[in-house]
């Protein structure tokens, strides 16, 4: 019979760190170790007139995230300091909640201002509403004819 564990999905993996060779790029990310990949994960939609995208950051609170416009880049900027409380008694035995920061970028076009997206954050999912803008048409040439 399986029983639960608080040691993860392989103990041996977590007290040994054996490596892994199927995947090269193991580098430790602060915030979330190893985990780290699996977080941010987005989703864009396109609708008839803007595009929403959906951002996964679960155990975020409003007020550590950050949004920034620059050069048509939109940066999404998390922050998270870990919790200190002294008042939990005991031995810590595994500690998975890390402190750090985090951030991706996605390049929306440079007709695009901040007043133009909306953005809200609700259930640790921060939601993005970014307007499609038309690009301005190039008046056609138009061509006289020449008689005779």
């Amino acid at each position: 019979m399986l029983r639960p564990s608080i040691f993860g999905e392989n103990l041996f993996d977590d007290w040994f760190d054996f490596p892994d060779f199927s995947d090269f790029d193991r580098t430790e990310k602060k915030l979330y170790g190893k985990n780290a990949s699996r977080l941010m994960k987005t989703d864009v939609h396109e609708q008839d007139d803007h595009y929403e995208v959906d951002i996964d950051l679960p155990g975020f609170k409003k007020e550590e995230l950050k949004l920034e416009l620059n050069d048509g880049y939109l940066t999404v900027s998390a922050a998270k300091g870990l919790d200190k409380d002294e008042s939990k008694k005991g031995k810590l035995i595994r500690q998975e909640r890390y402190a750090g920061a985090m951030q991706r970028s996605f390049y929306i076009g440079e007709d695009i201002t901040e007043e133009d997206i909306k953005a809200s954050f609700k259930h640790g999912v921060l939601t993005l509403d970014i307007p499609k803008k038309e690009k301005e048409k190039v008046p056609e040439k138009k061509h006289i004819l020449i008689e005779g």
